[in-house]
């Protein structure tokens, strides 16, 4: 690559800050200009926990990956061919960044793309710039673009912007310019009045700048692809004398048309900042008009405003095409960029089957819902745990007495002491050093058919017997010859008929109390004392009773028999025992970190062995 050559099609950047927008409309205009490499070698982002990871983007409608390290060192090593560095830092850490990558062997050009960088710390990087023979394109610079081969972060705006003003594919242009925001602008404007720019750089509009208008121009009237040049300037600085003297001198001898902007800045008060940092006339030389006339009097084209700059660009490449100085470049089709799918959702333009069907909860707008009522509704209002449940579960409001149901489940079932199984389990995992998580899940794990799952079981044959109109010894019947199991939710090793279980007394007598029917528990009663005649630990079981009742309860709700059915298949029955035992569960994890609690390991007085 000659040397008046910032970029071509094989230059690669790195870049540092994550922005992942900026990363994909590079990839984008890489795509578009047929690249057969893309543009962005690495990405730096210093704030990620590991060395090394990856950042999907697009290329077309295909995924590729690029490489995301932790520091610009590590990005120069493992890429040394990437010899740009674009500088998405604050303008807090852009110094220390910038100039790290200038001093690196491989980094030949640095855009600065942050705004409000110190003049002293701007000017020390122009320096080493300057020792180094390297190029600084910024502070506060959008960046700039080498057309057909390579652009800088969010360089020339939107793909469409970049098709409108054909820089997919290289014109017979040279520009440069101070503003960024005008630069889209120029490079339409440019594209509609000649064959378009071969490349346009925006310097930035801080006073002190790495890189000068002439300096780019000057590297223009060096390539021979260029032949003709285009600047805007405005008010504020000297920097435009600079090219009325490589005028004079006869360095620059292409036709060149400039526009300095800031006329409008002689009816402001005086010494106003007219936009930029460095757009500010502090003397007679440094408004609009003086330099506009000087570079006239130089031999530059300047219009007579802004708005007869088109023509005086058209007129300047119309009479380059007649004198035979330049040759249109020939035009050509570029590839369309696929639509991202987000945009063409919003557009209307594709229709996407949904991977999954969510009826009970929706986040997407300012407050979540639940069952379509607002989570601010929930807690205004003081709704109760058993409401939420409702809304969540069973897609409904229930009722006072409903919701009242449900959380004495949940307090029944929170807790049965350290030796059931789930607890014991917690507490092992717990004092093995495990979090709060691992701990939980290996307690949740033991509910099964043996601990906690009579629940739903139980619920499930009291309700076939039911529907199928059994009397209780018939169904006691059934269960022993026909299923061929003990019934689920009938005995307890402990607790006996003399020594009833509290907890079934207490949701027996809300159920007494509140349901105006409940068939189910009437019939396992009636099973109860068949049982118990038997061996009177054979009595209704705390978990079968919450199983039998939660039946009752969709029955007082007017849930059809299919919402029943539902509800048994859904597993909620088991949901319940779950909600509340991991109350308990969570406890005695607490209780065991508090406690500081060593490695459980079993006595050998509690194990027999055997050989």
């Amino acid at each position: 690559m000659e040397k008046f050559e910032l970029f071509d099609r094989k230059t690669q950047a790195i870049i540092y800050g994550f922005q992942q927008a900026a990363i994909q409309r590079m990839i984008d205009f890489d795509y578009l200009c047929r690249r057969e490499i893309p543009s962005i070698a690495a990405v730096i982002r210093p704030t990620q926990d590991a060395a090394i990871a990856y950042h999907k983007v697009f290329w077309g409608s295909k995924e590729i990956v690029v490489p995301v390290y932790k520091t610009l060192q590590m990005a120069i090593k493992k890429h040394p061919n990437a010899d740009v560095m674009i500088n998405f830092s604050s303008f807090r850490s852009a110094y220390p960044t910038s100039k790290e990558a200038l001093e690196s062997d491989t980094i030949r050009t640095v855009a600065i793309i942050a705004e409000g960088m110190p003049e002293r710390q701007s000017r020390h990087l122009l320096k080493i710039a300057e020792e180094k023979d390297k190029i600084i394109i910024g502070p506060a610079t959008v960046g700039g673009i080498r057309a057909g081969a390579f652009k800088i972060g969010n360089s020339a705006g939107t793909t469409e912007n970049i098709i409108l003003s054909k820089l997919y594919r290289p014109g017979s242009i040279g520009f440069v310019s101070k503003s960024g925001g005008l630069s889209n602008e120029m490079n339409f404007m440019i594209a509609q009045n000649t064959d378009g720019i071969y490349e346009g750089i925006a310097i930035g509009g801080d006073r002190y700048p790495g890189s000068r208008l002439v300096d780019h121009l000057m590297r223009y009237e060096a390539n021979p692809k260029i032949k003709m040049l285009v600047s805007l300037g405005e008010i504020g600085g000297k920097d435009e004398y600079d090219i009325v003297n490589a005028l004079k001198s006869g360095k620059v001898t292409k036709p060149l048309v400039i526009w300095v902007a800031g006329t409008a800045a002689k009816i402001l008060p005086s010494g106003l900042q007219f936009g930029h940092a460095g757009a500010m006339a502090g003397s007679d030389m440094e408004t609009a008009e003086a330099k506009n006339k000087a570079l006239r009097d130089a031999g530059a084209i300047v219009p007579d405003s802004y708005e007869d700059l088109d023509k005086r660009i058209r007129e300047t490449f119309e009479k380059l095409k007649q004198e035979g100085k330049v040759t249109p470049i020939e035009e050509i089709e570029p590839p369309e960029i696929p639509i991202d799918f987000g945009d063409a959702t919003r557009m209307g333009l594709v229709r996407r089957s949904s991977d999954v069907i969510v009826t009970i909860s929706d986040d997407r707008g300012d407050v979540p819902t639940f069952a379509g009522v607002g989570l601010d509704t929930i807690i205004r209002e003081s709704k109760s745990i058993g409401y939420v449940i409702g809304l969540l579960w069973f897609k409904r409001e229930l009722p006072e007495f409903a919701q009242q149901f449900i959380e004495i489940v949940v307090k029944l079932t929170a807790d049965h002491g350290p030796a059931v199984s789930g607890a014991h389990n917690a507490i092992i995992t717990a004092r093995a050093g495990k979090d709060l998580m691992s701990a939980l899940a290996s307690g949740i794990l033991t509910i099964g058919p043996r601990f906690g799952g009579a629940i739903s079981d139980a619920a499930k044959y009291i309700r076939e017997a039911l529907q199928k109109g059994m009397q209780p010894q018939e169904f006691v019947n059934y269960m022993k010859d026909v299923v061929n199991i003990n019934i689920p939710g009938i005995g307890h090793r402990i607790k006996s008929v003399q020594n009833p279980d509290v907890r079934v007394q207490l949701l027996k007598e809300f159920v007494f109390k509140n349901f105006q029917k409940h068939p189910h528990l009437d019939l396992a009663l009636e099973v109860e004392k068949i049982t118990t005649s038997k061996r009177n630990n054979l009595i209704l079981n705390v978990d079968g009773c919450i199983g039998i009742t939660f039946l009752d309860l969709l029955e007082n709700l007017d849930f059809s028999p299919e919402e029943i059915e539902d509800v048994i298949y859904s597993e909620a029955l088991n949901g319940l025992f779950v909600l509340g035992r991991s109350i308990g569960m969570m406890g005695h994890i607490f209780d065991q970190k508090r406690q500081r609690a060593g490695l459980y390991r079993q006595p050998w007085d509690e194990i027999l062995f055997s050989e």
